[in-house]
């Protein structure tokens, strides 16, 4: 009766049996993994963003594929201001979510079967929305030295004449890694041999640990590039529904693929008229939001540095910037039963490295958005159980 694309399996994993069966037994878990920054205790300007929703342009509907021209500048100026880039109007595509964007990059590229090229270890989506557009994913490596970096060896043998793209995340998530300027370079030539487009997902972009950060890659013109970014991260406000897809590149494909685009985003038009109407005061949170989660994030940083330094079993890797930390085990401990231990006995719950696809099950991820006091607490149960 079902089709193939969706013949996943959806049995639960262990961890998440553990942890079903502890809130079923009313016992409470200290959660490291949590990514929705509406639940993390974060100061919202609640009567600005309610407000945004009252205006009377929401009672109009205008279908435009790319979504209202004013969104779109709004988005431009947000490139302007915060990453000194210019962006063109008329190459931003508005959408519901960045899952929504790499579902028009996926039509836009790819026949049924053909190849993009993915980090490994990376976010776990990309898995199934591939799935659900019948395109191929096939992994490159980042490597590891004191550092993360791509392994350009494994791209290339990766590449096949099925191959359409390389899929970018900018900066990584779980491994805060940027693209790094040289990487670009190698990646752009790699793209103009072999005729293929570069999917870069920066919605972590804003989050830099240091006080330099990485250019956006929506000025990138050597090679058609399709960046994505969002309001889930950039605002902390996931529950708002609003991303956008920017077109860059020589400009003969660009008009190609804006043209495409634009017929595929007329065949769904799913971005409200209120939220477009709001997007000026939604997208103005980001500076009071950034504030606050940085300084969290880097808090919790130092903190897990500092608790976790002495440790014989455990290394804090390095991370330029986003959410997350990676923990490495040592002595052959495995993350997937040292995070069964912890929430069985320490009711503390993170991420085995493999939920990241990382290469060997040594690691743990662990969100450095959680709150300041659950935090602590929840890594001084690890360095107990480590």
């Amino acid at each position: 009766m079902f089709s193939d694309r969706t013949n996943w399996r959806l049995t639960p994993n262990q961890l998440t049996v553990l942890q079903e069966e502890l809130r079923a037994s009313g016992k409470p878990i200290l959660d490291l993994t949590i990514s929705n920054p509406t639940q993390c205790g974060f100061d919202y300007d609640e009567a600005a963003i309610l407000s945004a929703f009252q205006s009377r342009s929401a009672l109009s509907y205008d279908p435009q594929p790319k979504g209202l021209r004013t969104a779109r500048e709004e988005i431009v100026g947000y490139y302007a201001q915060d990453h000194q880039t210019l962006v063109d109007p008329e190459s931003i595509f508005l959408t519901t979510s960045t899952s929504e964007a790499y579902s028009y990059i996926f039509r836009l590229l790819c026949n049924p079967g053909e190849e993009l090229l993915v980090p490994k270890p990376s976010y776990p989506l990309f898995e199934f929305l591939a799935d659900l557009q019948d395109v191929a994913l096939v992994p490159y490596s980042l490597q590891y030295a004191h550092g993360w970096f791509i392994d350009f060896q494994s791209l290339e043998a990766a590449l096949t004449p099925q191959s359409k793209a390389i899929l970018l995340v900018h900066p990584n998530n779980p491994t805060g890694s940027y693209v790094h300027p040289e990487e670009v370079t190698r990646l752009n030539r790699i793209c103009q041999e072999r005729d293929l487009a570069l999917i870069v997902d920066e919605v972590f972009l804003d989050f830099p640990f240091g006080a330099r950060d990485e250019k956006s890659l929506a000025i990138n013109t050597d090679v058609l590039t399709l960046t994505l970014s969002g309001l889930s991260k950039i605002s902390a406000l996931p529950q708002m529904k609003v991303a956008w897809l920017a077109v860059s590149g020589p400009a003969a494909q660009v008009q190609s693929a804006v043209a495409r685009l634009e017929v595929i985003a007329d065949t769904f038009l799913s971005m409200s008229a209120p939220t477009q109407a709001a997007l000026p005061t939604l997208l103005s949170q980001r500076h009071s939001l950034r504030t606050q989660i940085l300084a969290r994030v880097k808090e919790n940083h130092v903190n897990l540095v500092s608790l976790l330094r002495n440790q014989s079993n455990c290394e804090v890797l390095h991370t330029e910037a986003g959410w997350y930390a990676v923990l490495q085990l040592r002595n052959g401990l495995s993350g997937e039963e040292v995070a069964l231990r912890l929430l069985r006995e320490h009711h503390v719950f993170v991420h085995p490295g493999h939920f990241y696809d990382f290469a060997t099950d040594n690691f743990l991820v662990i969100s450095l958005i959680t709150p300041i006091i659950s935090f602590r607490e929840g890594l001084a149960r690890l360095s107990s159980l480590l």
